[in-house]
Order: structure tokens, then sequence, then C-alpha cells
């Protein structure tokens, strides 16, 4: 497919973005061909700046649980923005919002809002250091935790190099204070501990992995790795940026009823707005400047359009007397894998389809995907093809093979049809490339 306007936006941007964007994966490089301008949002659909429709399963790579321009997140946004877009100063919506995280995790007592994910994992960690007087943290092999130095070590799709980082300027004595495991792999865990736990300030982990593909928890995986962190005095970070009120209302942890000793909130909690969170009991979040030693700041934190933006969104999805939006999550995510799994089937092509709730992933090869190296064997080539010929027929999916894709609740039947009916011709394109 040829999308001239798009050519021609991409050979401008080109001139002065690095690559022509502003995040790596938006460029199309796993994929090919030349990345779709967005015009506008609306629902479940995507237009380009050629004035294509498409189905969306990227989400602004997952916030917008709502879909596009909901209409209650648009009047909140701007409501708030008429009364000024900025203060850097507290404000009552603040202390409503971070109420409102606390009711629905049963961990959390104390939030500190940030403005993304990389900022609260930092945050997150720098806290847990601080807590422990220990320099070691440790993360799974292929988990994205956000653009922090001493996390760029084996991270989703990056160079996976073993001790050394997956980006030039990182210092390799930064990425020396990061310990490697493999996703689901709780004896690896438990080797590590024996050697090191005692200098372990933090575990940091998806509770469902998404940026190498949506691997769920193998059983045992999440309580196995709490016992340890408990015994060794080490704290267990979940990084729910992804997961937080999207598997669940709450996220993960209450889904796979878990309680980790800090959390990373984002994109849903922002309601397409950039807004993060760290969070977790008093007795450590009290530690936070400027109640305690650990420092961390910000001039957008807490920001009022944005908060109201996630307030707005958490109200959407409150499950209560008129119904559970994650049921209806639930019914959507179930419709869509059953229709892929069918015509991957059909297409005799090895395809493997993993998904929790409204997240879930396509990859090619043969089940089950546990971790990074499974997911790396799965056959670009297949994928690409597959991707490639959704975007002809009007479908928007994850230009990477290990980045989730994610429903709406304004996935409607005319939506999912529309992708239904798309689905054999990418599973034929994908089985020719595979051949």
């Amino acid at each position: 497919m040829t999308d001239p306007v798009s050519e021609r936006l991409f050979e401008a941007a080109r001139r002065v973005l690095p690559g022509g964007v502003s995040s790596p994966v938006r460029a199309f490089r796993a994929v090919g061909g030349t990345p779709v301008f967005v015009r506008q949002g609306q629902g479940a659909w995507l237009w380009g700046a050629d004035g294509r429709r498409y189905v969306d399963y990227v989400l602004s790579w997952g916030p917008l649980v709502l879909g596009h321009a909901h209409p209650a997140v648009l009047a909140a946004v701007v409501e708030a923005a008429a009364r000024g877009t900025s203060f850097g100063a507290p404000t009552e919506a603040e202390t409503r919002f971070a109420e409102r995280i606390a009711e629905a995790l049963p961990s959390v007592e104390m939030v500190r809002f940030v403005s993304s994910g990389t900022e609260a994992v930092m945050g997150a960690l720098r806290l847990a250091r601080g807590v422990t007087g220990r320099p070691l943290v440790a993360k799974c092999i292929g988990a994205y935790h956000g653009g922090a130095d001493y996390l760029l070590v084996k991270a989703g799709s990056g160079a996976a190099t073993l001790g050394e980082p997956d980006s030039a300027g990182v210092p390799a004595e930064l990425a020396s204070t990061t310990r490697l495991l493999r996703h689901n792999d709780l004896e690896a865990a438990e080797r590590l501990f024996a050697e090191e736990g005692e200098r372990l300030a933090a575990v940091v982990v998806e509770p469902v992995a998404g940026n190498m593909g949506c691997v769920p928890p193998e059983p045992r995986w999440l309580e196995g790795l709490r016992e340890l962190t408990r015994r060794h005095g080490t704290l267990l970070v979940f990084d729910e940026v992804m997961t937080g009120f999207r598997v669940a209302w709450g996220g993960a942890q209450v889904l796979y009823d878990i309680e980790p000793d800090l959390t990373c909130l984002g994109k849903v909690v922002g309601g397409g707005m950039p807004l993060a969170a760290y969070a977790g009991p008093a007795r450590w979040m009290e530690r936070v400047a400027p109640s305690g030693p650990v420092y961390q700041a910000g001039t957008l934190s807490g920001n009022p359009v944005a908060v109201a933006a996630g307030m707005a969104t958490l109200e959407q999805l409150r499950p209560g007397a008129d119904g559970d939006p994650y049921a209806l999550l639930e019914e959507k995510g179930a419709w869509l894998q059953q229709r892929l799994e069918e015509a991957a089937r059909a297409a005799s092509v090895p395809a493997t389809v993993q998904r929790v709730g409204s997240m879930l992933t396509v990859f090619f090869r043969e089940g089950p995907v546990r971790n990074f190296e499974d997911a790396s064997a799965s056959d670009g080539r297949a994928f690409a093809a597959f991707h490639r010929a959704l975007l002809e027929r009007g479908v928007y999916w994850p230009p990477s093979p290990f980045e989730a894709a994610f429903l709406s609740l304004a996935h409607d039947d005319c939506a999912l049809q529309r992708t239904a009916e798309a689905l054999p011709a990418a599973f034929e394109a994908a089985a020719r490339a595979s051949g």
C-alpha cells in the first residue's frame, strides 16, 4: 500500500526528527514501509493523513482503554484546561485522584505523581535503593522499564549482549548495577538470590510482560518472587505501567492477588495524557522528599489537565451497578483471540495467540511463549507480511512483533467484524512469507 501523503510527511520529518519519529518503534523498521501519519482518532478508529480509516489496536500503546476522544475525558480535559494548564502547585484534584488509586489497589496507601512511566520506575527503584541501602536491581531479559540508563540492558527488542548496555551512551558501570532474570524462570531467580540476594535492593517485573509481546505469568512465578524478595529483604516492584487498570480494576496485582512493595502506573491512569505514578505503603513512600531523604521532583508532575483525564477515565472503568467494563473487555478479547486462531489454522501458518484481558499478541511460532528467548524465535518475516496485509485492509496493528495489541471498550461489532474480515488474507500473506 502506498500512501503518498505519509511518504511526503515522513520525508519532511526525517529532516528534523531523528529517524523521522519521536519514539523508535513508530518508524515501522520491524515491518517495512512508511509509517502512517495520523490525522485524528475517534472511538476504535484512526484516520491517516491521506483520509484512510483504520481499526486501531495500538491505542497510543495502551492508554486509550475507552477509545479515542471519549466524550467524558474530553469534557474533563476542556474544563480543567479552562482553569489553567499548569500551576506547579498542589491541587485538590491530585489528592482525590490519589485516593481513587489507593482505593483500587490494596498495596497502595500513598502516591507520587510523575509525567512518564520511565520516571515512575526510576523513582520507585531510587526509593528501593534508599530504603534498603543496597546497590543492585534485577529485571527480566526482554522487559522494558523505560529509558533509565541502568535499565537499558536486554530491554525488549533492543540488542541483547550479556553484561553490556543496549544503547550507546550508557556507561558499562551503570549497566553493571543491573542483574538479569529470565522471565517466568523461578529457579533462575532462586539462584540469583542465593548468590547476590543481600545486595539486591529491588526486583522490578511486569506481572504480565508486554514488551516481549503479551506473556502471562506462569503458575508460581509471581508468588515465588514475592516469597524470595520477602525472605531477602528486597523490595518487589511491579511495573504496571501497561497493566494497571488495563487487565483489571486496579491491575494485574489484583487479578493475580499478589501485593508488591511498590507499584509503577502509567498509560491508562493518564487517560491519554502524560501522567504516571509510583505508589506503595506509607512506610516506604514517606521516605520520598519532602517527607524523607529520597529526592525526586518534576515541574509538570500532577499536571491538572492530565489528572482530570485520568480521573475521568477511571470513573468510566470502575465496576458498579451498571456492569463491569472489564467483563466486556474480556469478552471482546476472547472473541478476537478466537478469530485470530481460526484464521491462522485455516492458513496453516504456525502461530500462537497469547492474551490477558484486552491485551494480546500473535507470535508466529508454535507456543507457548514464556520469555524473551521464546518470543525472539518468532518468524519476523511472517509478522511483517501479516502487518502489511492488515494495514492494506484498514487494520492498524502494532508495528513490532514484540509489542502487545490492545482493545478498547469502543471496539464495537463494526470494528471487530472489519478486523475479522481482514484476518484470512493477513495470515495467508504470513504463510507465504514464512514458506
